[in-house]
């Protein structure tokens, strides 16, 4: 089944979506998200990039969309928030949650183009199985409110170069996006400054070496101790059957 990803702007907001559960509920709400919530919001103008289970959470689900802009951000929620496709299953895929306002607004690091990698072709859903897919690690750096923009996209680099020296395939290198949300009904995290990589780890015997090498005390990041707030987030997660991030 093809989307239409291809036709829309290039993405350059992104939200990293990390909802804290129902004991018990995780794969309720990935059903329910992966048969009613993808090309639904889609076709008001966004991007599901990727839905993943937390292999160390197994009450989280951790997913992205992105956005080409944050105007047309503000109207693809609003059209999908106030549309009869939310009202009618919302109120189910709320239910699965404890906490659903974990979220980053990032942008491409240095303008880069994000989620290029990303495929166009999504499997029908129903699809099987899918809970023996690729590992994928999404790093979140935390760095002090006032760092520069420049120095966050030094350490993404740093990061992204860190982790291809092991092998990894880097499909984003994100920072925060500053703007100011612009949908108050789906809050997100204000305040805060982070990198956010997202790799699939390749030529490493065990992701444990990798994520050893994306610590700051690492060589490789070492320089940037003094710009880091606390220590990082490293999940290993593994995408639903429909993610194009695979």
């Amino acid at each position: 089944m093809l989307d239409d990803r291809s036709e829309r702007p290039r993405d350059r907001v992104f939200e990293l979506r990390r909802y804290r559960l129902v004991p018990g509920q995780r794969e309720t709400l990935i059903e329910l998200f992966d048969r009613e919530f993808v090309e639904t919001q889609e076709a008001v103008g966004m991007s599901v990039v990727g839905q993943f289970r937390d292999l160390d959470k197994p009450d989280h689900f951790v997913w992205f969309r992105g956005f080409p802009d944050m105007e047309r951000r503000k109207q693809a929620l609003t059209g999908f928030y106030t549309g009869s496709v939310w009202a009618e299953h919302g109120p189910a895929a709320n239910a699965t949650m404890l906490d659903s306002k974990d979220v980053l607004l990032l942008k491409p690091a240095a303008g880069r183009e994000a989620f290029a990698e990303a495929g166009v072709e999504r499997p029908a859903p129903g699809g099987g199985d899918d809970r023996a897919g690729p590992l994928w690690l999404v790093a979140i750096h935390h760095l002090l409110p006032a760092t520069r923009e420049v120095d966050a996209v030094a350490l993404a680099d740093a990061v992204g170069e860190a982790a291809r020296a092991l092998g990894a395939r880097i499909a984003a290198s994100l920072v925060s996006e500053h703007a100011p949300n612009t949908f108050l009904r789906l809050p997100v995290r204000e305040g805060e400054t982070v990198v956010v990589t997202v790799l699939r780890p390749g030529g490493v015997s065990e992701p444990a070496r990798l994520i050893a090498a994306l610590q700051p005390s690492s060589a490789a990041l070492g320089r940037f101790a003094a710009l880091v707030a606390r220590p990082p987030e490293i999940s290993r997660l593994m995408p639903t059957a429909r993610s194009l991030l695979r």
